[in-house]
């Protein structure tokens, strides 16, 4: 069902914008903070029913949402907005997604986070690949002000909250021209893909510490290893 359902996102956005690379990005960072939003949707309605309380997850999907909003930001300065059928498109998938997910979290928790972990994988290849491809032209184009403001000046203590594999103030982007703004991007997808672990291998009590994860491969191409990285998984997780 998680494998069937990140499939059909990844088919649709790669035959639609194969040539494409901005706005393909803005509809990936749209769809994106969707399963942030359906997780502290539920965890809020949990709470308001007291049946139980998860604070420290709430803050840090608040943080994750916050992270991949400031993606989008980026990716609107740049363009990737501009025609009224990519934000139709990304609205639409991402309306559907929301409730999806909804449901998927209140049945089982830990196949949600194992949805948003293969979407932020293949975000953090997608955009290695992009780096590998368009790194030179990227290097001549100046960093966008929002990209400036939020990794240089903005809320770094939200910053600091979804890297769970990370110490508080150990990781700090430096920005100096769009292939820094790039690098910084899919280092964060790189994050929530370890904090979308971290989630699913939670103690009874919900505590998600710093804890040193592995890290993914950098400069590979980004369909195949998705693929193949879940099948392996599933693997190991039955032995």
């Amino acid at each position: 069902m998680v494998k069937l359902l990140v499939g059909v996102l990844v088919f649709v956005i790669n035959q639609i914008y194969h040539d494409r690379p901005i706005p393909r990005f803005y509809v990936l960072e749209t769809v994106a903070r969707v399963p942030y939003f359906s997780y502290l949707s539920v965890l809020h309605l949990y709470e308001t029913l007291g049946l139980w309380r998860r604070v420290e997850w709430l803050k840090v999907h608040f943080a994750e949402s916050w992270n991949e909003l400031h993606h989008l930001l980026i990716m609107e300065a740049l363009g990737g907005s501009q025609h009224w059928g990519d934000r139709l498109l990304a609205r639409s998938v991402a309306l559907l997604y929301y409730w999806i997910i909804v449901a998927l979290y209140i049945i089982s928790p830990k196949s949600a986070y194992h949805f948003m972990e293969l979407v932020e994988e293949h975000a953090y290849h997608t955009y290695d690949l992009f780096l590998v491809q368009e790194g030179e032209t990227l290097k001549a184009q100046p960093a966008p002000q929002v990209a400036l403001e939020y990794y240089q000046t903005g809320d770094l203590y939200l910053f600091d909250a979804f890297q769970t594999a990370h110490r508080p103030q150990e990781r700090r982007p430096a920005i100096n021209n769009l292939y820094d703004v790039f690098v910084a991007i899919r280092d964060d997808e790189r994050e929530h893909v370890k904090t979308m672990v971290a989630c699913q291998q939670a103690d009874h009590t919900g505590r998600l510490g710093y804890e040193p994860l592995q890290e993914l491969p950098s400069n590979t191409v980004a369909e195949p290893v998705l693929i193949e990285k879940a099948e392996e998984k599933e693997v190991v997780t039955r032995s």
